[in-house]
């Protein structure tokens, strides 16, 4: 009796709980405040930024003044600009397309039953995971004019008289630089479609191949619908990332020969701090918005896929 009267005076002498902290949602929203934080200061505002400079004439060492429309309408009439934007366009399309077929190639295959699997999984990673910086300058020494290993192969076997200009030709430089982004790609597309191929159930392949449909079938019907998800975000990743690439063409060709090879982001790079036009620069930057919000909108509807797929309505 007397421990019963001391637990239920205990009980009745705990501090209660707020309202508020009783509420689930205002918990979560307790929680994600460091990240919103976060995310204000070191995403919003140089967002806001950039916008805002886009607007102005600044430079570097001066302040600017509001111009408005101004840098846009230079950039309308510059054709290096235009030049950048096919560039990128072409560069994202081109190494998104080859990233994918590639990737879902290999994920396919490393989705079979081979021997030493994980090791060769984990040597197909090694192209995402070493910097993008060290691989670029693996890859400028590959294609050197003068002692490229590809050139001197390719002697050898009597292929070709004299070394190829990889870099300092205009379309061989934008086809190197989309084969070396390829080369680094694959394995991200590769790895995350291997993930999704492992959550298909093999029973839906046994009945289908008990119904007498081919491997192409399998695929085209049960592995590629399954799969349409979970590629939907993965490719728009990769163009995200693609898109805004930067450090490989900077490291490789600075956006040469004859700009044949400037991007966006390289173009937006060299206007604002080489060349000092931090307004015109940031106009470039901000140009780049549309298209990465098309890439967003891609991967939102994927996964409005995804739900209908699971069940859901919304």
């Amino acid at each position: 009796m007397a421990d019963a009267a001391l637990s239920r005076a205990g009980a009745t002498a705990a501090p209660t709980r707020p309202p508020l902290l009783q509420n689930k949602g205002f918990l979560g929203m307790l929680f994600m405040l460091p990240a919103a934080a976060f995310l204000l200061i070191f995403l919003s505002y140089p967002l806001g930024l950039g916008v805002w400079l886009g607007f102005t004439d600044t430079r570097i060492g001066r302040p600017g003044t509001f111009v408005g429309l101004e840098n846009y309408q230079l950039l309308w009439d510059d054709s290096i600009f235009w030049l950048s934007v096919f560039n990128t366009i072409l560069y994202t399309v081109v190494a998104s397309a080859l990233k994918f077929a590639l990737g879902l190639w290999l994920a396919l295959l490393l989705n079979e039953h081979l021997p030493f699997k994980a090791f060769i999984r984990a040597i197909v990673l090694l192209p995402w995971v070493v910097p993008t910086v060290l691989s670029a300058i693996a890859f400028w020494w590959i294609y050197d004019s003068q002692f490229s290993i590809i050139s001197w192969a390719l002697m050898k076997l009597g292929w070709i008289s004299a070394p190829i200009n990889f870099l300092g030709d205009p379309n061989h430089a934008r086809a190197t630089v989309i084969l070396t982004n390829v080369w680094r790609g694959i394995p991200f597309v590769a790895i995350t479609l291997l993930a999704g191929l492992q959550t298909i159930s093999p029973s839906l392949h046994e009945a289908a191949t008990l119904d007498g449909a081919t491997s192409w079938q399998r695929f085209r019907h049960i592995t590629l619908p399954m799969l349409s998800p979970l590629i939907a975000v993965v490719m728009t990743f990769s163009v995200l990332f693609t898109f805004t690439d930067f450090q490989l063409i900077y490291v490789l060709t600075r956006g040469g020969p004859l700009n044949a090879t400037h991007l966006m982001a390289t173009l937006s790079f060299q206007r604002a701090i080489p060349g000092g036009q931090l307004g015109e620069g940031a106009a470039i930057a901000v140009a780049m918005v549309p298209f990465l919000l098309a890439a967003i909108l891609f991967s939102y509807f994927g996964l409005q896929r995804r739900r209908w797929q699971q069940g859901g309505t919304d």
